[in-house]
């Protein structure tokens, strides 16, 4: 590992689409800030899904981008299991590192982005930005299981959140 240039590590998970957007763009806005202030070879962005994403790449990253889908007003399992199999290895490791947030909704989004902010809490990270929650406005069945499209607004945001935190790195 390069123990010169920090790392931004985002950790994601998706099924319909919607929170793997957010976090491409996320890393694309984290890229966008490195090249315009030609800091490219300062931070390396690491992108996990929530199942490869492991305590290690926790303990090896300066800051993170957690992106995550509400499921029936939590933050989807998967996400959830990365945070179960992580807590404990990481907890009074990562004290003060910055983090931030971005949910995928239908309409709401609060439950899982409440729930991610204590385990935030937990592990005792600094927010640096406000998290963002993308609204799909799915309500029917067949629109919560279909295949989501983000808008340029909602990647937008999420390009903002990944520039962010880079631009705190370099």
């Amino acid at each position: 590992m390069d123990t010169a240039r920090k790392t931004l590590l985002i950790v994601w998970h998706s099924r319909t689409g919607a929170a793997r957007q957010l976090a491409e763009a996320a890393a694309e806005g984290a890229r966008d800030v490195l090249h315009e202030l030609d800091a490219l070879d300062q931070l390396r962005i690491v992108t996990r899904t929530a199942g490869q994403a492991v305590a290690a790449d926790v303990l090896q990253a300066d800051a993170y981008l957690f992106c995550a889908p509400e499921n029936l007003g939590s933050v989807s399992g998967a996400m959830k299991e990365f945070f179960d199999r992580c807590y404990y290895d990481v907890l009074d490791h990562v004290n003060g590192r910055p983090y931030a947030l971005a949910i995928a909704a239908g309409s709401d989004g609060q439950g899982a982005l409440n729930q991610v902010q204590r385990i935030c809490t937990g592990w005792r990270l600094r927010a640096v930005a406000e998290p963002y929650i993308a609204h799909t406005d799915a309500q029917t069945p067949q629109a919560i299981l279909a295949a989501k499209t983000l808008s340029a607004e909602q990647r937008d945001a999420a390009r903002t959140l990944g520039g962010t935190l880079a631009a705190l790195l370099v």
